[in-house]
């Protein structure tokens, strides 16, 4: 009976080549150019297709015209597909990253977060652990980390990830930066002189100035005006280059500071209602992770 299970399930599981064909024609919406980019014939693609349509019993495709799109059902089936197959190659690249070892960390990390804070540190992890290994990957918002197989991920707002364990590394401190030409000119020695002086926005944090300003209890109508960015790199570059003063995380601009780039405009800064989480999937107990993380709160704890 065993036997006559495992039988039943090999054939409703189709190929890996059948799986690699549907993906390349979804995603190109068209099986001449999937038969181009696997070096299959377009008859070789459409045969494996419908072998799929036959095992999953719905066309995942339908013809418009000379073309071919997704059925409702061929968007969801690629949809849940294209996830599972990076699981795969992030499988294959984790083994062979890993090596010998078998140690290898999947990190799930805010952008910059990663490039002005932790990559910058990373050599000093390395040089006390030069066995594990790392491969990282941009994430904005929460996802499911079991489903995407990542071992942690650096979070930043509320504690509000389900399923999971969140572990609390950081709050976020903003302060006043400029640069040393854009302070003298506009003779800036403390948040007033900031009244009347272009202000840099970000756009996701409309009312960043107006609370540093209501703070020190400073009345100005200009707090939202000002050159806009979506990115703190970008709030970054332009502070740098003058275009405005900028209230950016402490975290972010220590290079910045330490080369006299940027300088402070004034010693109040603004504790924002957001921290930073190191999120792990639900009772995971990863040891090479939990080296990691503890590293991590050590290099926080030492500013």
């Amino acid at each position: 009976m065993k036997n006559s299970n495992i039988n039943t399930q090999r054939r409703y599981l189709p190929s890996n080549a059948v799986l690699r064909s549907f993906e390349c024609a979804a995603r190109h919406e068209s099986f001449t150019l999937a038969a181009q980019e696997l070096h299959l014939t377009q008859s070789a693609v459409s045969r494996q297709v419908k072998e799929l349509e036959d095992i999953i019993g719905a066309a995942l495709f339908r013809r418009v015209g000379r073309r071919v799109v997704l059925t409702p059902a061929g968007r969801n089936f690629v949809d849940e597909l294209s996830i599972d197959l990076e699981n795969i190659r992030q499988t294959v690249m984790r083994a062979i990253s890993a090596g010998g070892t078998g140690a290898a960390i999947r990190v799930a990390t805010l952008p910059a977060f990663a490039s002005r804070w932790l990559i910058p540190r990373l050599s000093g992890f390395l040089t006390l652990h030069p066995e594990i290994e790392f491969s990282f990957a941009t994430r904005l918002e929460p996802f499911d980390m079991a489903r995407e197989h990542f071992d942690l991920a650096v979070h930043f707002g509320k504690a509000d990830w389900p399923g999971t364990d969140m572990e609390h590394l950081c709050s976020e401190t903003m302060i006043a930066v400029a640069s040393p030409s854009f302070k003298a000119k506009h003779h800036i020695t403390s948040i007033a002189g900031l009244v009347d002086a272009p202000l840099l926005q970000l756009e996701t944090r409309p009312a960043m100035w107006q609370e540093y300003f209501d703070r020190a209890n400073i009345e100005t109508k200009t707090a939202r005006t000002g050159k806009s960015f979506d990115q703190f790199t970008l709030l970054i570059a332009g502070a740098v280059a003058s275009l405005g003063a900028a209230l950016l995380p402490t975290y972010l601009i220590e290079q910045e500071i330490a080369d006299g780039s940027l300088v402070t405009l004034d010693k109040a800064t603004l504790t924002t209602g957001n921290n930073y989480y190191l999120v792990t999937p639900e009772d995971a107990g990863n040891a090479d992770v939990a080296l990691f993380t503890a590293w991590m709160q050590r290099c926080v704890g030492q500013k």
